[in-house]
């Protein structure tokens, strides 16, 4: 068996594991959090989101270096056949063709599960617009407000099968509020690593990162993790995260409500 299709069948094995759903990343971006001692809050996300493929990103991951092998595998243990039409050479590129068209029905695949997601998305409330311009690249302009009587994750939609948070905002039993934004930094522990999954998909998503996440509020911080701290104008505290490529810590803070 060639590495190529050992490596589809392990892809198969290995499919139910990943859920086979969709995993969203930040591209371009520009995002904002408020929230009030009181627990009212208000989120927004304006700019690009990338959708990873990861099913297509373990694919590649044990596709690569097939050729090599396949060409060692063929010669091992057919050389009685290098004068016949089945050389090795023949057998190649038999499985390139299938290998393009196999890649040419994915990428049809990937595309029109894209437009399926921009399409279940913008059913959803808090979507101003959204927009698939293809290659995996969404435009969004989402903006939503409520009061924190319970969880808030974003983004997180059942028919798109998103399976990874940009954001995150947990009720504490102790009254505080903890915020996390994991798709925002690229920590070891779990930020980017695709949920656990090895990091697969990690570097495409994380080099396309680019924005500014912005927490405002009127109560008070217990803890947050930007070097650069907090501002404070007309009793209100900003802390405000650049994100790059290069960012590691994932913004995080903790606050205390009145309620």
């Amino acid at each position: 068996m060639t590495v190529y299709r050992f490596g589809r069948l392990a892809l198969a094995l290995c499919a139910p594991l990943l859920l086979l759903g969709c995993i969203l990343t930040p591209g371009k971006f520009t995002s904002t959090l408020s929230i009030n001692a009181d627990r009212s809050f208000a989120f927004t996300y304006k700019g690009e989101v990338i959708a990873v493929d990861m099913a297509n990103e373990m694919s590649k991951g044990l596709s690569s270096g097939s050729s090599d092998s396949d060409s060692e595998s063929i010669e091992e243990t057919e050389p009685d056949k290098k004068d016949s039409l089945f050389t090795p050479t023949a057998l190649q590129q038999d499985e390139k063709t299938d290998e393009k068209a196999e890649a040419a029905k994915s990428k049809a695949e990937t595309e029109a599960k894209n437009r399926a997601i921009a399409d279940a998305l913008s059913k959803e409330a808090g979507y101003r617009s959204v927009q698939y311009v293809g290659d995996g690249k969404f435009v969004i302009d989402y903006a939503i407000k409520g009061t924190l009587d319970h969880n808030f994750v974003y983004p997180y939609n059942v028919d798109a099968e998103i399976i990874f948070p940009f954001i995150a905002i947990e009720l504490r039993a102790n009254g505080a509020v903890r915020m996390k934004a994991p798709a925002f930094g690229n920590e070891k522990n779990g930020g980017d690593k695709s949920m656990g999954m090895g990091g697969m998909g990690e570097d495409k998503a994380s080099r396309l990162r680019e924005g500014t996440f912005t927490l405002d509020t009127d109560a008070e911080i217990i803890s947050q993790n930007n070097e650069d701290g907090v501002q404070t104008v007309n009793g209100r505290k900003t802390i405000v995260w650049k994100v790059t490529p290069l960012s590691q810590s994932a913004p995080t803070a903790v606050l205390k409500m009145t309620k």
